[in-house]
């Protein structure tokens, strides 16, 4: 084996980062090839470089593609972890040369999206217009390697236990429960008292297996003695939520300021019936070993604030 520490201190140059991380993207080398707009033989010589340099197989090809081997997977993060660094500075100087209050990208859950952290970026564009928020919806399990390698600056939910690690900060910023909807015309929303056993009997859509509100949610109809439905559909994604809720007539569990605002918007209706369940605060997380930017750190105090907010609504 080489030397591995020369070899990613001095030999990696930036071409080859980036053709790691498409090879892993795309898994194939012609089409890493044409992300890349250089000739497949260029991506397979390179890549013979890279694995030369390592003294390792980084990858296995075969008819079906590549696919990256244990080894090549920790020099992926690795390259992972550099370009977003390289990009982040790249981003900085060009804000700091422009004039522009710079750049922070934000992963966010559901629970988070339409309110807390719509608000903190509308305040934080209050006080400096040319910071750009680049924001992904999603989960934890698929944003939290991403919050790991560099690729978002802070992340944005409820604060699951089970992904609690060393190298996460976490900073809790309030309470949210959670409520049952249901499109405006469906029978249920014209019904003024509803019980456990009205909801069982619907389909719904429901946050993936993994979430705390999806296993207590279970809980509340074992704890009326129901079997939970049957008729499911999970989803992490509110855009999902609503589609089903609205087109299938589907009930949803969403957290209670999320309902509540597209109840506003006439868009859901929140149904009489008390969800009462403990739940993880809704919060921030970084990585402890990476300095925040200008805008990141900016983007913390706005969001701080408008949790206070509400809080001091409810």
């Amino acid at each position: 084996m080489a030397d591995i520490d020369r070899v990613l201190r001095s030999n990696l140059k930036l071409r080859h980062l980036q053709l790691l991380v498409a090879l892993d993207e795309f898994r194939h080398l012609g089409r890493a090839a044409e992300f890349l707009s250089v000739t497949q033989p260029a991506v397979s010589k390179t890549l013979a470089e890279i694995e030369r340099m390592f003294e390792l197989s980084l990858f296995d090809r075969s008819t079906r593609g590549t696919e990256p081997t244990p080894y090549g997977a920790a020099v992926v993060r690795f390259a992972r972890s550099v370009l977003a660094d390289y990009g982040r500075t790249r981003d900085e100087i060009a804000s700091v040369a422009s004039g522009a209050a710079g750049r922070t990208s934000v992963g966010c859950m559901v629970v988070a999206m339409p309110v807390l952290l719509t608000r903190a970026v509308a305040l934080l564009k209050a006080q400096s217009a040319q910071s750009t928020v680049l924001v992904e919806e999603g989960d934890l399990t698929r944003l939290l390697p991403r919050l790991r390698v560099g690729e978002l600056d802070l992340f944005v939910g409820r604060l699951e236990p089970g992904y609690a690690a060393p190298d996460l900060a976490t900073e809790a910023l309030y309470e949210e429960p959670m409520r049952v909807v249901a499109r405006p015309d469906h029978p249920l929303a014209r019904q003024v008292r509803l019980t456990w056993s009205d909801l069982a009997r619907e389909p719904w859509v429901v946050p993936p297996p993994w979430a705390s509100s999806r296993i207590k949610l279970h809980q509340m109809f074992y704890k009326h003695g129901l079997n939970p439905p049957a008729d499911l559909i999970e989803s992490a994604s509110f855009l999902a939520t609503l589609s089903f809720v609205r087109d299938r007539a589907a009930l949803g569990f969403l957290a209670q300021q999320v309902a509540l605002h597209f109840e506003r918007e006439g868009l859901l209706k929140v149904l009489p019936i008390k969800v009462p369940i403990e739940l993880p605060p809704v919060g921030i997380i970084t990585l402890r070993t990476r300095v925040n930017t200008p805008s990141s750190a900016q983007l913390i105090r706005c969001l701080r604030e408008v949790a206070n907010e509400l809080v001091s609504g409810q």
